[in-house]
């Protein structure tokens, strides 16, 4: 398949195009305003054979005995009481921020600013998640948009549903990815004093809020077990967080309609949006990269959203960029697949 079969290529400026460009402008920010992680035209698989996959075994073991895990921890559900079901829904929502209006939106995408204690919150919150460090999340997820769909994607989904979903994490990277990423601005990442101090205590960090907290707060305040608060509110809801932020990658970019850009894979998914919290209007996503929103609807089925709203309203978060209708509207009429529906 031609590289550029799935993308947007360059065409003589229509009508359309010139009202995109005209709408582009939104609160001072200019589409072309950041680049790392708007697609590359300019880059070129390199043709002959690929290289061969090297499978790291250590990850295989490890993601193997974590599903595991949270298969057996299905069964301890029944035993577990209320509170610590609540318990386990709301460290899945806080780990889950932490990925989709922490690592994404603000530190991959810069789609608006957050004071420090915000940014502190979403840190630890991203450390509950465990997805690899917001430096790196951030800057591979910067490196698949510029790259999507191409051999210096980290979780290229032309390589199949479970490589895009989990398979990646299980090999060596390609190494267009290492190369790419080399090379990408990142900056403002290593500006941020509380991404490079969790980066620097990452491991005790995970182990503190992805296990520690989610394990030790209903045994000490209600009496739970240490046996079921172990295995729900920490394996199986880290788990279950783990896939929800996988689907993104791998059944938002294989089902779904294309209504803004028909021309690159990432699909609108109602079911990845539930699971991922708001994160499955991806198509949206991919053609508009700068919106905090990640959707031209809101807060409607947009949990993330709301909350970085919410943030706004309590002040500790500012410069919400946003696609406004008229630009939204031109794109749909210029690459849409026609299924387009508002509100």
């Amino acid at each position: 398949m031609p590289l550029l079969d799935n993308h947007q290529t360059a065409a003589t400026m229509t009508q359309a195009e010139a009202l995109e460009n005209k709408s582009s402008n939104v609160n001072g920010f200019t589409e072309a305003s950041s680049t790392e992680d708007m697609f590359d035209h300019t880059y070129k698989e390199k043709e002959g054979h690929k290289p061969p996959m090297v499978i790291v075994w250590r990850n295989v073991f490890l993601m193997t005995l974590l599903h595991i895990g949270a298969v057996y921890s299905l069964f301890l559900i029944p035993t577990a009481s209320h509170l610590t079901l609540l318990w386990s829904a709301l460290c899945f929502l806080i780990s889950a921020l932490g990925i989709t209006a922490g690592a994404h939106r603000l530190w991959s995408h810069r789609s608006y600013k957050a004071t420090l204690p915000l940014r502190i919150f979403l840190g630890a919150a991203n450390s509950m998640a465990f997805q690899n460090d917001i430096f790196e999340w951030a800057r591979d997820h910067r490196v698949h948009h510029k790259y999507s769909e191409t051999d210096a994607d980290p979780h290229n989904a032309r390589r199949g549903f479970f490589f895009a979903h989990i398979g990646w994490l299980l090999v060596r990277k390609h190494p267009d990815v290492i190369e790419k990423g080399r090379k990408l601005e990142i900056s403002d990442l290593k500006a941020d004093k509380v991404v490079m101090f969790q980066r620097k205590y990452y491991k005790p960090s995970v182990l503190l809020m992805c296990f520690f907290i989610p394990m030790f707060v209903p045994w000490y305040l209600w009496g739970e077990s240490l046996w079921v608060a172990y295995f729900i509110p920490a394996l199986l809801r880290y788990t279950l967080v783990l896939n929800a932020a996988w689907l993104v990658n791998s059944a938002a970019h294989m089902w779904g309609n294309r209504p803004y850009d028909k021309n690159i894979n990432p699909r609108e998914n109602k079911f990845v949006t539930f699971s991922a919290i708001g994160e499955g209007f991806h198509n949206y996503h991919h053609t508009f990269p700068f919106d905090y929103a990640t959707s031209e609807f809101g807060c409607k089925l947009n949990i993330t959203t709301c909350f970085i709203d919410a943030m706004c309203f309590l002040g500790l978060a500012t410069d919400c960029k946003r696609g406004s209708r008229e630009l939204v509207q031109a794109r749909v009429q210029r690459t849409g697949d026609g299924s387009h529906r508002c509100g």
